[in-house]
């Protein structure tokens, strides 16, 4: 393929320049799948047979492909080690992820899309926002209220933040946005995008409110069409580029998550503070992607229940307590809900949320009790 430089080549030919990923595995079918995954990524491929060598004036960011095979410990956290292996080790990799406190897992080649994109979207030269998928841990949780007060609130932070409506059927985010018309781009007409998207034009071309540009369905009675999931792809993509943080309200449909769960890094699920919302929840972990992962408890408490006891019950670490919001239903019905971002307590809790979304640990795995990485499996229409 003349992607990858064999291991007895002098130091300097497999050290990484330019668009370059490091990969350290003794298992020659697993370099060769890695070798196709960078390949097709459009990167070079620079092995190692060992850690020690392959770490020797690399920086920290280089993209690192660490075999599951491999029994050393690499000396430092590395923001994007990727730990692989064959998908029938399955148990290996998990263990070994569990010993390593690894974020990323990838199974090949079952997983070779997402490392794809992943190391794509990594070794971009533009700038890497991080994307956040919020979800209803239950019926009428209030994920879209937590979602757009979230967005206003890094917006009042001074970040760049992106609002996205993921939800088709949830009847238009813009209806509890603002009570009047404002003009920009929806959904709808972003349906024909193909190829590449500009994202200074997304950006300029989207309506805002309170400064907050967001993207939604339209607000009517008329049907909702579905947006090609290439179509989605390409504004979610533009949306990292042009911003800080892109929030989107994902809602609870199967739709929703294959179309824009997969893009996430972190999700936050939202619930009440009952026991029966938090078994509700442990359900759900079972259907949304497996990336970092944290829990958002909202109002009144039950009681003899504890928002931290919830959350190690959920399974999920704690991101914050949003106090009770007795009028996020009339603000949302009257177009008046990112005002409700302004008060104190609210500004406290988005701001507990805001400070734990990068470097959040995962959620906590029920096979191994330490913290899940991210384990990359494709969704099912990608299959």
């Amino acid at each position: 393929m003349g992607m990858r430089q064999g291991t007895d080549d002098a130091e300097a030919g497999w050290r990484p320049h330019g668009e370059a990923v490091l990969c350290v595995t003794g298992d020659p079918v697993l370099l060769d799948e890695c070798a196709r995954v960078a390949a097709v990524a459009g990167v070079a491929l620079r092995t190692a047979p060992t850690l020690g060598e392959a770490m020797k004036g690399v920086d920290d960011d280089v993209p690192l492909l660490l075999g599951a095979d491999v029994r050393d410990v690499p000396p430092r956290n590395r923001p994007d080690m990727i730990l692989v292996g064959r998908g029938n080790d399955s148990g290996l990799l998990w263990h070994r992820a569990a010993e390593l406190g690894v974020e990323h897992v990838a199974e090949l080649p079952e997983a070779a899309g997402w490392l794809v994109e992943f190391l794509g979207r990594r070794l971009s030269q533009g700038r890497d926002g991080l994307v956040v998928s919020l979800v209803g841990g239950c019926g009428g949780a209030g994920a879209s209220t937590t979602a757009v007060l979230l967005a206003m609130a890094a917006n009042a932070r001074g970040e760049s933040v992106l609002l996205v409506d993921g939800d088709r059927l949830g009847g238009g985010l813009e209806l509890c946005l603002s009570n009047e018309h404002t003009s920009g781009l929806a959904w709808p007409d972003l349906a024909a995008a193909s190829g590449r998207i500009h994202p200074p034009q997304l950006e300029a071309a989207l309506p805002r409110v309170l400064g907050v540009p967001y993207v939604s369905w339209p607000a009517s009675a008329g049907y909702a069409k579905p947006v090609a999931p290439e179509a989605i792809a390409g504004v979610l993509e533009a949306g990292r580029s042009a911003f800080e943080l892109v929030v989107i309200d994902l809602g609870r449909s199967r739709e929703g998550i294959d179309d824009f769960g997969w893009a996430s890094d972190r999700f936050l699920l939202v619930v009440p503070g009952r026991i029966r919302a938090a078994v509700a929840a442990t359900q759900l972990l079972h259907e949304i992607p497996p990336v970092p992962t944290g829990l958002v408890v909202r109002g009144r408490l039950g009681e003899g229940v504890d928002a931290e006891r919830l959350a190690g019950a959920v399974g999920c670490p704690l991101a914050a307590h949003l106090p009770e919001l007795r009028a996020a239903n009339a603000a949302t019905e009257e177009g008046r809900l990112p005002e409700l971002s302004r008060r104190r307590d609210v500004r406290r809790a988005a701001g507990l949320i805001l400070e734990g979304l990068v470097g959040s640990p995962g959620r906590s795995s029920p096979r191994a009790g330490a913290p899940m990485p991210r384990h990359a499996r494709l969704p099912q229409a990608a299959r």
